[in-house]
């Protein structure tokens, strides 16, 4: 059974939340980060991001960037910008995007439950990206952004925080980009033993956003392990920063494809090779798919419906079932002759929130031949391909709204 415990979190004091809680490292590149900090002395980008603060030159993976995460992090410690809790405690974070609330607790998760599967995953991750977090958290000896971890809804639990939620946040704040974010401390330490026993009954955890950062979590708490003689197994590296929201709260976005050439076709001869995977019709405006098995294609200036046929509804495989990988396969892979999405460049792939337009645009301007609008994977699937111990074709999520980095920093010891 899964492990959510309680932990002394590190918190902004709330009148400067607002200007400490950051987007998370891996949502901006280094030039739009140094960007965004500008006229931003405190942002936690100065945190996840640390070569900010340096030459750009210097290799985002250099040592020194870390070793500079760690100073400015102490830094903010020291200019009591961030506040140790006293005690241990579970908490809620809550995100407001668009009018939809969606309620998380805080707290820690386990490595063990990283490494038996308890926690389980859907997503390869690169050896690269992996090790980066890893020195990031090594050095700063800290987990200073949460993994963000989902469950099958308990109702118990969803009453016990709508009535949390209906006291004064701690912290309350509206970003840049118009999301609200609000925090709650539960104190009550006989309500804490009772959310914790509650989510020790549930079966499993999945990993819905942040498989490199728990993958490093699970790294370094095992280096830890191995380290220390009197290993107990309830120190504070056996567990890492993790929100825990229930499924049926989560909104998945739609990822989406766009594709330098059509692989030496004509776009007559490309729309003919199609029309043997889908029903094709051309849209007079934006077309975003409304349903599983709709794909929106933009080229030459127009819009497509398309719609798998027939034969592509019974694949069984929780996989090989999804929109994605069918276009994967049947379109990118067979027509356009991409066969590996994770390393060919002639691939690009563009988060829904930036909308359709951002689509019209990179075709239009010619950086990009093709683009496919995509209709969103659900968390069900998620949840059935991780249950099967699958994984899921590259850049199938995209989740809204993103945890914001410096709301709880959790250390190591």
């Amino acid at each position: 059974m899964a492990i959510f415990r309680r932990f002394k979190a590190f918190m902004p004091i709330p009148e400067k939340a607002q200007e400490i809680a950051a987007p998370p490292y891996d949502v901006i590149n280094s030039d739009e980060a140094r960007e965004y900090v500008k006229d931003k002395p405190i942002s936690f980008l100065h945190v996840g991001k640390p070569e900010v603060d340096l030459d750009p030159n210097i290799s985002t993976y250099d040592m020194s960037v870390y070793e500079k995460g760690k100073e400015n992090l102490h830094k903010l410690i020291e200019q009591g910008l961030l506040i140790e809790d006293a005690e241990p405690h579970l908490y809620v974070y809550a995100q407001t995007m668009n009018g939809k609330i969606q309620y998380g607790l805080v707290g820690c998760a386990s490595v063990e439950d990283y490494w038996n599967d308890i926690i389980k995953k859907h997503e390869k991750t690169r050896k690269v990206k992996e090790e980066d977090r890893c020195n990031h958290v090594r050095i700063t000896n800290a987990h200073t952004g949460p993994i963000f971890l989902t469950y099958r809804d308990t109702d118990e639990i969803d009453r016990i925080v709508a009535n949390i939620v209906s006291n004064p946040a701690t912290t309350d704040f509206v970003a840049e980009d118009g999301i609200r974010h609000q925090s709650w401390v539960i104190q009550d330490e006989e309500l804490i033993s009772k959310i914790e026993n509650l989510l020790h009954n549930v079966p499993e955890f999945y990993v819905a956003d942040g498989h490199h950062r728990s993958a490093a979590a699970g790294i370094v708490g095992r280096e830890r392990q191995d380290a220390n003689p009197k290993h107990q197994g309830t120190e504070e590296y056996n567990f890492f920063l993790a929100v825990l929201f229930p499924a049926s709260q989560l909104y998945i976005m739609d990822y989406n494809r766009l594709v330098k050439d059509l692989n030496g076709l004509s776009n007559d001869e490309f729309i003919t090779k199609l029309g043997e995977v889908f029903e094709i019709s051309k849209s007079a405006q934006q077309f975003k798919p409304k349903a599983k098995g709709e794909v929106g294609m933009y080229i030459d200036n127009s819009w497509y419906n398309l719609k798998f046929k027939s034969n592509f509804d019974n694949i069984n495989d929780p996989v090989q079932s999804l929109d994605v990988a069918l276009l994967q396969k049947y379109v990118l892979d067979i027509i356009l002759g991409i066969e590996d999405p994770r390393t060919d460049n002639r691939i690009d792939f563009v988060g829904g929130i930036r909308g359709l337009s951002e689509l019209e645009r990179r075709v239009d301007n010619d950086e990009m031949k093709v683009a496919f609008a995509m209709y969103p994977t659900s968390v069900e699937e998620l949840m059935a391909i991780a249950d099967a111990g699958k994984i899921m074709p590259p850049k199938s999520t995209w989740f809204e709204p993103k945890l914001r980095d410096g709301m709880f920093v959790h250390f190591l010891d």
